[in-house]
């Protein structure tokens, strides 16, 4: 999940370099590129790229290719920090919606640190007057619609493998993204080639890890490591477009991890109590 939120981070500068470029254009570019990654190792592993779960693979495709477009368009309007730390509300979003679809269950002290890390990510937004409310809804929209997709990843766990799950995402996005861009193309120039290139590459390497890490863990545990991107984007921001945020940033930073901490050193505790008591069931 590390690799994954670092990944999606260079690939989020990359795509803020070609703010030039249209939304959906891009979509298409990280599509594509990913795409052919994916039946290039389906094909090596000799896997069915088609999958068993049509319709499950259908809405993860149609979920993620919104969340994305939606997340690109916040990233050519907002300052690079602020449009990521509002994506990262999806966790939120993932949880509560994990526990109508998928029936898991979150324990009432981990609602208290994911509402600390919640408050950070409101504490690092602040009052921004560059977001507009169209700009907000349009960022919240894509953090509800990777919730969908989160949990439609964790539905699909042993049933699909990892680049067929990866793929179908890849392949809406690029049809979807190709029937925008024809009526709409720009030309790239020069070292936009390039980015859109390490767009997909980036894109790529984020899904799979992240796809790995859904089907391998709760997806309360997993996700909440997404926050750990805000560092990613304030940091990037500040060096590569020279953005700055009020003091009262370094709290909401503090307040992140610290729910990310206080959560992953709570969940490990309780695994290894659980572990002891199946152990100790057995000697008896």
């Amino acid at each position: 999940m590390l690799l994954s939120t670092f990944s999606f981070a260079v690939m989020n500068v990359f795509i803020k370099k070609v703010s030039n470029i249209p939304a959906m254009e891009i979509v298409f570019f990280r599509c594509f590129v990913s795409m052919l990654l994916c039946f290039q190792i389906i094909y090596k592993d000799k896997a069915d790229w088609k999958g068993n779960n049509r319709t499950l693979l259908l809405a993860r495709g149609i979920f993620g290719t919104i969340a994305v477009y939606a997340f690109f368009i916040t990233l050519h309007n907002m300052p690079l920090g602020t449009a990521v730390t509002i994506q990262y509300l999806s966790p939120i979003f993932t949880t509560i919606i994990a526990i109508f679809l998928l029936k898991e269950k979150v324990k009432p002290l981990q609602w208290v640190f994911f509402i600390i890390s919640f408050a950070g990510v409101l504490v690092i937004k602040g009052f921004d007057s560059r977001i507009s409310l169209m700009m907000l809804t349009i960022g919240i929209t894509s953090a509800l619609a990777s919730g969908f997709a989160y949990n439609m990843v964790r539905s699909l766990k042993a049933k699909e493998h990892t680049m067929v799950v990866v793929l179908h995402f890849q392949l809406i996005g690029t049809l979807v993204g190709f029937l925008f861009t024809i009526f709409n193309w720009q030309t790239p120039q020069g070292m936009e080639w390039f980015y859109l290139i390490m767009i997909g590459v980036c894109t790529q390497i984020g899904q799979v890890q992240l796809t790995k890490a859904l089907q391998q863990e709760k997806i309360a545990n997993v996700t909440i490591f997404n926050y750990l991107g805000i560092l990613y984007a304030l940091f990037a921001g500040f060096i590569f477009f020279g953005e700055h945020y009020e003091g009262l940033t370094l709290w909401g930073i503090a307040l992140v991890i610290g729910g990310v901490l206080m959560n992953y050193f709570y969940q490990h505790s309780t695994n290894k109590i659980i572990v002891e008591e199946e152990l100790t069931t057995v000697e008896e």
